[in-house]
């Protein structure tokens, strides 16, 4: 009875990866036809790999220029968010005076306020001080990163005793020592948690740069992939390279990643 409840799971399984992967499937062979075959029959292979699509849409998309936007700015803004919430996280955990829970109560309740209702007030203050496009954006993204990374790692330094900063001041350490050669060690999976969260976050967003960014040298993937579909609509062949070169970069970077980011994920668990 055991062995056919496991079966049964295993075969719901097997057609949930299916329809997952699906997606993936007719983005992938729809990339490879021309335009004629897509319209004939969406599901069957292409007649002939075709890669002249490929080849064209990574040069409409500019995506060199387009990747290391897109890079530079994620990299800079998920540093500096896990940099600045470890720290301020540190400092609130480890003060329990009125003010420190006053303020740790201002970033948790920063995550209820909907962006939509900030936005537009937001960038009009920006504009006035001159801040727009890659600076600009990286320091939001560190204001509306910071307020669940803050909670993230006040969570876990609540859980590290005070003897540990304790014994460091007896071993010379001064507060910044303990933290970055004792404390923030000890952050690892938390760390990665919040590099995940926040990559995802930054390397998918539209919405944000959309408003930001108005130099079209500075523009990320996903916002350049909206001027690209807008003007290749009608030709799907082109779009859905365009869309299959825009994803490569997240699948390297898990498949190179992931035993890192499992082991995080299954330290923090454990912790």
């Amino acid at each position: 009875m055991a062995k056919r409840k496991f079966f049964i799971v295993e075969i719901i399984g097997v057609i949930l990866g299916l329809l997952w992967l699906s997606p993936f499937y007719l983005m992938l062979v729809n990339s490879l036809k021309t335009k004629r075959e897509i319209f004939t029959d969406v599901i069957r292979l292409p007649e002939s790999f075709n890669m002249d699509n490929y080849i064209e849409a990574f040069t409409q998309l500019e995506f060199i220029k387009t990747f290391f936007n897109s890079l530079l700015i994620t990299v800079i803004s998920v540093g500096i968010i896990i940099i600045f919430s470890s720290m301020a996280a540190y400092a609130l955990s480890r003060n329990k005076g009125k003010a420190s829970g006053i303020l740790f109560f201002i970033f948790v309740a920063a995550m209820l306020i909907p962006f939509q209702s900030v936005m537009i007030p937001l960038v009009t203050l920006f504009g006035k001080f001159q801040m727009l496009n890659r600076a600009g954006l990286i320091f939001m993204y560190l204001g509306f990163g910071s307020s669940l990374s803050i909670f993230l790692y006040h969570g876990t330094l609540n859980g590290i005793p005070k003897s540990m900063d304790e014994a460091a001041k007896m071993d010379g350490c001064n507060k910044f020592q303990t933290f970055w050669y004792i404390i923030f060690p000890m952050l690892k999976p938390i760390t990665v948690t919040v590099g995940i969260l926040n990559t995802i976050w930054i390397w998918n967003d539209y919405l944000l740069p959309s408003l930001v960014i108005n130099q079209e040298g500075m523009q990320t993937i996903p916002l350049r992939m909206f001027f690209f579909f807008g003007e290749y609509t009608k030709q799907w062949h082109l779009a859905l390279a365009g869309l299959t070169i825009a994803i490569i970069p997240v699948i390297i970077g898990y498949f190179f990643a992931q035993r890192q980011i499992i082991k995080g994920i299954s330290d923090g668990a454990v912790k």
